[in-house]
């Protein structure tokens, strides 16, 4: 039989696969490694913390063989999170990439910088929508409806924590993202973050309609 692809919970012999997909798609949607010296800051930023930290909020496409090829991570509390990236994830991380000690000077120390400020994620016009979530997948699998299952996923999950609603923050230059997250029924929130972001927030309810 054809093994047939499948959303499943985050498994930790996921982890070099989450990295993988969160670097080969991390400069708007496109492979972020020519960009970067060591582009194994980002997901040290943007994957491997929410799994470490709020692994049951983590959901995989499984490629039908038990290799993850997508993943949705989310957090129930943008708040308690950031205090718990800075106490619990920094420490493990913050050797291997240090806070530049001026401006930063290279895409490494852009991201060196936001890795040492988890405080940027508290955000007060944000805070109707607690949770936050990040979702990936490998250009292969995409436009074939596993965003569409991944995001289901994690917002019954936060449903059932009794999360109201959830936000995220991206690129304004990535369109197709938007487009994506248009269509599962984000709408855009006036946030002061930078002028090259935008934050889109909707409910964790109303899932039928995704």
């Amino acid at each position: 039989m054809i093994p047939s692809p499948s959303i499943r919970p985050y498994r930790r012999e996921d982890r070099p696969a989450l990295d993988d997909i969160c670097i080969r798609t991390a400069h708007n949607g496109q492979d972020s490694r020519p960009l970067y010296r060591d582009p194994s800051v980002l997901p040290a930023i943007f994957a491997a913390p929410y799994v470490h930290l709020e692994p049951g909020l983590a959901f995989v496409l499984d490629d039908g063989r038990g290799r993850a090829v997508g993943y949705i991570l989310g957090v129930a509390d943008t708040e308690r999170f950031a205090r718990d990236f800075r106490t619990a994830w920094l420490p493990l991380v913050a050797d291997r990439y240090p806070e530049p000690s001026g401006p930063p000077g290279t895409r490494d120390e852009e991201m060196a910088r936001l890795l040492h400020r988890p405080e940027r994620m508290s955000v007060p016009e944000l805070a109707a929508y607690p949770a936050h979530l990040h979702i990936d997948l490998l250009p292969d699998w995409q436009g074939l409806g596993h965003g569409r299952e991944l995001m289901r996923a994690l917002l019954e999950a936060l449903d059932d924590r009794g999360v109201p609603a959830v936000h995220l923050v991206m690129m304004k230059a990535n369109e197709p993202a938007r487009a994506f997250y248009d269509r599962m029924g984000f709408h855009e929130i006036e946030a002061r973050i930078d002028d090259s972001v935008v934050c889109l927030g909707r409910s964790t309810r109303d899932r039928d309609r995704l």
